[in-house]
């Protein structure tokens, strides 16, 4: 009797320790307990149930903290916030995955409620549309009406009311930067009489700009516009991109966007501000009376963020879907960006060219960094794997720094305003941007990051010179294995700084990539590009493919398979297989190594490039959206 009690002491203390598992569901209730039967209701009640677990060091912890989401869309009023005391370690990680089968949904958006078929003529509206269009009132939060920029029925994005509806866009007359006005056809008005909320987006280059509209005078067959302030300033101040007029293709184009002259097919939408009015011609087969109709309303789902001396740490994320933000900096400054999304605060020619760094620089500029729907700050051993970000309005997916040993993994990004996923130091606000970044503490730089197997598709569909995947000063990143395809501009972007001087760059890797149907929007343009100093990094294996073909683009010959631009030193670029041997090396450094590139490459690794065997399901289920 003795002994058989002894032994089941013994089994009993030598049994594994299993994690603590709490359960969420959006059926649930925040005074449950948290089990799988009994589901709290909210993500961040179950944080919380967590970080009590791990501050009084209950031994259910030991090996982990796990929390299941079950199935459905959880819509969030604030940011789901993880802080140091969230963190996890290598043997007790935090994971937070998707109930086995379903797929939860965290939401930044609110529903559009109440459609009903507009009767009566409505101002403004275009004939074709009377009888058409469906109107609701906006969202109201703490009792005003929400503003917004995106809309989404059943899923699917709607078009802001626009002209022209397709890529045969107008062209700038003149642009004087003294009077800081433009001329333009008055027939690209259509019928708007009114700035009202108008808004022009204008193709430079390799940017778009978003400039709201101040004043339209007409003349005969020329109207003359000028923008609000701050944009107006900067976008007539800064040089680089510029606007073209006469150039090799013609003037820069442009299309008009926000006003409800504009909406004159279904699928496009208006928001009338001032009286908290939502107009929409549903597309075919769509039904307003029982449609889900989302409008965003928070910019930021999910933050990860401690400091550099209490980052934190194993914290996993698995099969969860973070949807539907909101960027409103557009409508309130407009926008005007340098490269990248990254947009201009700050930007214009110097009268004597010469800086600290670069004495034949002839310019100076600083830039803000757009917001993500998930942002990580300050960790590491963080993990984000087979997730989805879906339906952001600015960038997806963003590592801003003080980051480290990071996983993404098999993860589809798709239906972004702006980049897809950002990475890395670009420029602080208060640091000229062609400075090096150099930290005194090297815990601030992003390194030994790992982005594999990830779908990364339809960014930028509203800033067109945004990328897929953007790294600034990063140091170990390895982008490998990834598909990256139907972006404006460029697919990845490596680098940043345009300076061959020493800084925090080195020893990154993009290598077996797949990226195809880029540049559907800007020229000037790569299928990879990099900027800056960056020894050890190595370019290889990648295939690249489908160069986009706008009609509008300033030179049409200036796009290329391999883009090495300023400042691109002691890079490794090899062994990529791309159609044509169309490459550029633009004001290089020294130490590149270019060696074996173009159609010649081996067929073996043309095939093997993009989502290996056990992720090629993200393209079906993707194509199936």
């Amino acid at each position: 009797m003795i002994r058989t009690l002894l032994i089941a002491i013994t089994l009993l203390a030598t049994a594994p320790v299993h994690a603590a598992d709490i359960w969420v569901a959006p059926t649930g209730s925040d005074r449950n307990p948290g089990t799988q039967a009994q589901p709290l209701s909210t993500p961040n009640a179950a944080l919380r149930h967590a970080r009590d677990l791990r501050r009084l060091h209950d031994a259910s912890v030991a090996d982990g903290v796990h929390i299941w989401l079950k199935g459905g869309e959880y819509r969030l009023t604030e940011p789901w916030f993880f802080r140091p005391e969230d963190a996890g370690t290598a043997t007790s990680p935090t994971v937070i995955e998707a109930a086995p089968g379903e797929q939860p949904v965290l939401s930044g958006g609110v529903s559009v409620t109440g459609w009903h078929k507009a009767v009566g003529r409505i101002a403004g509206l275009p004939a074709a549309a009377q009888g058409q269009v469906w109107v609701a009132a906006a969202p109201l939060l703490a009792g005003r009406a929400l503003n917004f920029r995106q809309l989404w029925v059943n899923g699917r994005k709607a078009t802001r009311a626009r002209t022209p509806n397709n890529d045969n866009l107008p062209r700038l007359l003149n642009w004087d930067t003294d009077k800081r006005e433009t001329l333009v056809p008055t027939a690209a008005l259509g019928a708007v009489k009114q700035p009202s909320q108008l808004e022009m987006v204008l193709h430079q280059m390799w940017a778009v700009n978003v400039l709201r509209v101040k004043t339209l005078t007409a003349a005969g067959d020329k109207t003359r516009l000028t923008f609000q302030e701050p944009e107006s300033r900067i976008q007539f101040e800064h040089p680089w991109p510029r606007p073209i007029i006469n150039g090799k293709n013609g003037s820069s184009a442009f299309y008009l966007t926000n006003a409800i002259e504009l909406l004159d097919q279904p699928g496009e939408w208006f928001y009338d501000a001032p009286h908290g009015q939502v107009y929409y011609w549903p597309r075919p087969a769509e039904n307003l009376a029982t449609a889900q109709v989302v409008a965003p309303a928070l910019e930021t789902v999910l933050r990860v963020a401690g400091t550099l001396d209490q980052p934190v740490s194993y914290v996993q994320f698995k099969g969860l879907t973070f949807a539907y933000t909101i960027w409103l900096r557009p409508s309130e400054q407009g926008h005007v960006p340098l490269q990248a999304g990254m947009y201009l605060l700050d930007g214009y020619s110097l009268a004597k060219p010469g800086t600290p760094d670069k004495k034949d620089l002839e310019n100076q500029a600083w830039i803000g960094r757009p917001p993500a729907g998930v942002e990580v700050q300050n960790a590491h051993h963080t993990r984000f794997e087979r997730c989805q970000f879906l339906h952001m309005g600015a960038t997806a997916l963003d590592f801003q720094s003080g980051t480290h040993d990071d996983v993404i993994a098999g993860c589809t990004v798709r239906d972004v305003a702006v980049n897809g996923v950002q990475m890395g130091k670009f420029s602080d606000e208060s640091v000229e941007t062609h400075l090096p970044y150099n930290p005194k503490d090297e815990r601030e730089i992003c390194a030994n990051e790992l982005l594999e197997n990830n779908l990364v598709t339809d960014c930028g569909n509203e800033d067109w010179g945004a990328v897929g995947i953007a790294a600034g000063f990063v140091r170990g990143v390895t982008i490998r294995h990834n598909e990256v395809a139907q972006v404006p501009y460029t697919g990845i972007s490596l680098g940043w700084g345009w300076t061959k001087t020493a800084n925090a760059m080195r020893d990154n890797r993009v290598l077996a990539n797949y990226i195809h149907h880029y540049a559907q929007h800007t020229y000037d343009v790569a299928g990879v590009y990099t900027l800056s100093a960056q020894p050890g990094t190595v370019i290889s294996e990648n295939r690249v493919d489908e160069i986009g073909r706008a009609p509008y683009v300033h030179d049409p010959d200036h796009w290329f398979y391999l883009y090495l631009d300023e400042g691109s030193s002691n890079i490794t670029v090899q062994d990529n297989w791309c159609p044509a041997e169309k490459f550029l090396a633009n004001a290089n450094g020294p130490g590149n190594v270019w060696k074996n590139n173009g159609p010649t490459v081996s067929e073996a690794i043309k095939q093997a490039a993009g989502l290996e065997a056990g992720y090629q399901d993200l393209r079906k289920a993707s194509a199936q959206k």
